[in-house]
Formats: C-alpha cells, sequence, structure tokens
C-alpha cells in the first residue's frame, strides 16, 4: 500500500522544477535547497495538524513533514533529489503510510531520493564543485535554515581543501520562487476555483441558518461542517464571524456572542483545497432585512467593489482597484453627511481612513497572503517629492494568471460628527478574482452580493 497522491497531475511539479533550474542556470547556476516544514508539538504528546511548507509543495507536490528537496543546475546537467522520512512499520500503524525514498523517487520524478538524517553527510559533499547556493531566506520553514547552510559550506570547504569550488555565498531563492508562483498555471486555476465553490456554499449556508439569537461559533460550526462535506482539508485562515459592533473589528474572531435584531453580520471565511486557498467575505442582516441605513451603506460598499473589478485588467496596475474603490467610498461618505469636504481633498488628506483603513485586496494562492511584489521598485526607493505618475508606474502591472481579493469596507464606530443611526455598522465584500486576458473572472460569486438576492436566499430559511 502506498500513501494518497496529491489531486494534481504530477508531471506538473517536475516542470516547474525544471522551469526553476533553467532560471538558475541562466543567472550562473547553482544548488537550491528548499525544506519542508517539521511536526510542532501542540502539548504534551500532541502535535499541531501539519501544514507543508507552501513553496516546497508548489514545486514537489510532497506533503510529509521533515522532508528536503535540493535542485542542482550545473554545466553538466541538472539533478533534482529529495530527503524524506524512511518507511517504518511499526510509526506508520499509528501515524499512517509514509512514502518512503524508494517509492517517492519514482513517483514524483525525482531523479534520486534518500533518508532525511543522510542530508546532513551528503549535502557538503554535493556542494562540492558549485559557486553559488541558493535557498529561502525569507518565510523558511526551517528556522535555523541560515545556520544549518553555513555549516554545510564550512564542511564543504573543509572537503574541498582549496582545490575545487565552493559556493561564496548565499542567495535568496525567494525572488524566483515568487516571481513563479505569482503567475498561476491551469492546474492552480482550476484547483482555486473548486476551493471558491466550496466556500461560497458554506457562506450561504451560513446565510440560511443566521437569524436573531444564533451565536457566531454557531454559524462558524455550519462553516466548517461544509468546508469538510465538500472535500476541503481545513480552512484557509481562522474564521471571522462578526455580530452587531462586533463587525467593526477587522479581525474578530467567532466568539459566544448572539445576533440580535436588527445586527448585521459579517463572516470572512475560506477553505484550502490541496493547499490552494479561498477568502470571501459577505455581510448581512440577521433578520433577514437590512435596515435604511445599513442599505445605504452597502451599497457604498458594492458599488466600490464594482468600481474596483471595472480596474482589475491586465490594462491596470495593482493599486488601480484600491485607488478606484477610495472614491467610491468618500464620495458616499460625503452622500450620506459622514465626511465633509471635497472629494478630490479628503482623499489627499486620507479623511476616509477612520472608515476605511485597510487595502482593497493581496495576492491569493497557495498562501492567503500569497507571495509576490505589490511594486516594481521597493517602495522605499520612490520619493515623496516624487510625481503622481512616478509613483502609479511603481505598481505592478496585472497579468493573466494572478488571482488577487477584491475586499472595500466601511466600518462606523460611534463618533460625535456621525449620526447614531450608522453606529457599531461594519461592512466587508470579498470576492477572488483571477485575472484573465481581457479583464478578470470572480471565483466567488457562487455566493450572493446584491442586497435582494441575499434578502431572498435568506428568505429560504
Amino acid at each position: 500500500m502506498t500513501p494518497l497522491l496529491p489531486a494534481f497531475d504530477l508531471s506538473v511539479f517536475k516542470a516547474r522544477r525544471d522551469r526553476l533550474m533553467a532560471n538558475l542556470k541562466a543567472q550562473g547556476g547553482g544548488m537550491a535547497i528548499i525544506p519542508t516544514g517539521r511536526l510542532k508539538m501542540r502539548n504534551a504528546d500532541s502535535p499541531y495538524p501539519f501544514r507543508f511548507d507552501s513553496s516546497f509543495y508548489y514545486l514537489t507536490g510532497f506533503n510529509e513533514p521533515d522532508a528536503w528537496l535540493v535542485l542542482e543546475a550545473g554545466p553538466m546537467g541538472s539533478r533534482s533529489t529529495l530527503f524524506c522520512q524512511a518507511k517504518d512499520p511499526k510509526m506508520e500503524i499509528w501515524d499512517g503510510l509514509l512514502w518512503g525514498p524508494d517509492e517517492a523517487a519514482p513517483t514524483f520524478g525525482f531523479d534520486q531520493a534518500f533518508n532525511s538524517p543522510d542530508l546532513q553527510e551528503w549535502l557538503p559533499k554535493a556542494l562540492v564543485g558549485h559557486r553559488q547556493v541558493w535557498a529561502p531566506m525569507h518565510h523558511a520553514a526551517v528556522a535555523d535554515l541560515m545556520t544549518q547552510l553555513q555549516n554545510w559550506l564550512f564542511q564543504a570547504k573543509s572537503i574541498a581543501r582549496g582545490l575545487q569550488a565552493v559556493p561564496a555565498h548565499m542567495t535568496d531563492l525567494s525572488p524566483i520562487l515568487n516571481e513563479m508562483r505569482l503567475i498561476k498555471d491551469a492546474a492552480e486555476c482550476d484547483m482555486m476555483r473548486q476551493s471558491a465553490r466550496i466556500a461560497a456554499q458554506a457562506h450561504r449556508q451560513a446565510m440560511r441558518t443566521a437569524r436573531p439569537g444564533i451565536a457566531e461559533y454557531a454559524l462558524e460550526a455550519e462553516i466548517l461542517k461544509v468546508f469538510r462535506q465538500h472535500g476541503s482539508q481545513s480552512p484557509a485562515y481562522e474564521t471571522i464571524v462578526a455580530a452587531g459592533q462586533n463587525a467593526c473589528i477587522l479581525h474578530h474572531r467567532a466568539g459566544a456572542t448572539c445576533m440580535h435584531d436588527g445586527d448585521l453580520v459579517l463572516i470572512d471565511a475560506g477553505c484550502e483545497l490541496n493547499g490552494y486557498a479561498s477568502d470571501i467575505t459577505r455581510t448581512f442582516p440577521a433578520n433577514g432585512r437590512f435596515s435604511g441605513p445599513q442599505a445605504a451603506l452597502y451599497d457604498i460598499v458594492l458599488a466600490a467593489q464594482k468600481a474596483a473589478v471595472e480596474h482589475t485588467s491586465p490594462a491596470h496596475h495593482f493599486n488601480a482597484g484600491h485607488e478606484a474603490a477610495v472614491r467610491i467610498i468618500t464620495q458616499g461618505l460625503i452622500d450620506e453627511g459622514l465626511l465633509k469636504g471635497s472629494l478630490d481633498s479628503l482623499i489627499e488628506q486620507e479623511r476616509y481612513k477612520p472608515f476605511y483603513m485597510h487595502r482593497t485586496g493581496h495576492w491569493l494562492g497557495l498562501d492567503v497572503h500569497d507571495v509576490g511584489p505589490y511594486r516594481n521598485l521597493p517602495v522605499e526607493s520612490v520619493s515623496p517629492t516624487d510625481s503622481d505618475a512616478t509613483v502609479a508606474a511603481t505598481w505592478r502591472q496585472l497579468q493573466p494568471g494572478m488571482v488577487l481579493t477584491i475586499e472595500p469596507g466601511l466600518y462606523v464606530r460611534p463618533q460625535e460628527d456621525v449620526h447614531e443611526q450608522f453606529w457599531h455598522i461594519g461592512i466587508r465584500i470579498e470576492d477572488d478574482a483571477l485575472v484573465t486576458p481581457n479583464g478578470c473572472e470572480l471565483l466567488t460569486r457562487d455566493v450572493p452580493v446584491e442586497r435582494a438576492e441575499i434578502e431572498a436566499l435568506m428568505a429560504e430559511r
């Protein structure tokens, strides 16, 4: 018997490794070392559920802990090596089947595979002859990776004795890997569509279940149930269920607060399917009907999201959607009397920020806040005296295959200059968008977003 295979064609992972090695070769070659995570103990003898390192999985499809991928790109050719746990029949009785090196290498398409402990002796010898060593230096799955690299390099120098090349320095692999992961391939796009469909069903179930008197954690339970029923392995992040004034707390976790008649309920929940995240937020009335002030602010947020969607295409840069949303939200706040002044002046002074303090989106993929730069230049390289055109040029142009969230919001806390009818209203609307050649595909619209559609769904209770 062997463990279950990933829900992907394994040739996809080999093609990614080949692309990475070709990229390294074009930059002088060398050896790349990518670890996945180790089991972490929760308490006593109980571990946390294991979740593989995203970049390691992206290149391997291998989801066991305590594994390492080594890629060599040199003048004599390229080679991939996996180090993984040895098969242990006694432990497998308790914890499940392992691949082991002998089965893993041919199954996953590695040139060779060895037991994880062999890495310590094998790697210093393998480093000899390479002039560069690459590793993910930011957010590495192994906390002491840099220390281990330095130790292996020291051992390699002792072996080489000045007669053979040894890497003179370490280079961060993250920028290359992040660029690869930023543009999703067809297999990834399909998996993200499936993840989005599951999350949308969970949100629909929460809307059907919600009513005054229900606790936040009860809605969370409904959401998690749908995730697991439809094959998701876990939530993509800790589920946010916020009733009433809790909706003005951006990361409020589901608690014991009960929903009251007249409350809005904000749910930010997404699932992970074979590593790929979905991320949806919907806001709806606990009693099934939006009040006048709730409807007024909801329509502002929805209009802002629609404007951001229109600015999500290869013709726009990453920040264009946020800029469009800010204009709609600020104008809406003026119209409802929450702000006073000219639109451009209020935006320039960022007077909208007490009501809308976060950005309109982020990359999405194997991580909820996925990897990849938002700007073409570091933020610190932009002078405050630069023209708007110069600053705009620093934002990353959107490309087909990128996936990002579109999530404007409004959060009104009690203030002297804000009418009491708007107090404690928190609204966010979030969808996942795949950039296409001519615009974007909203992956998460299986859950309604228009007020009338939400009220119709809730009437089915």
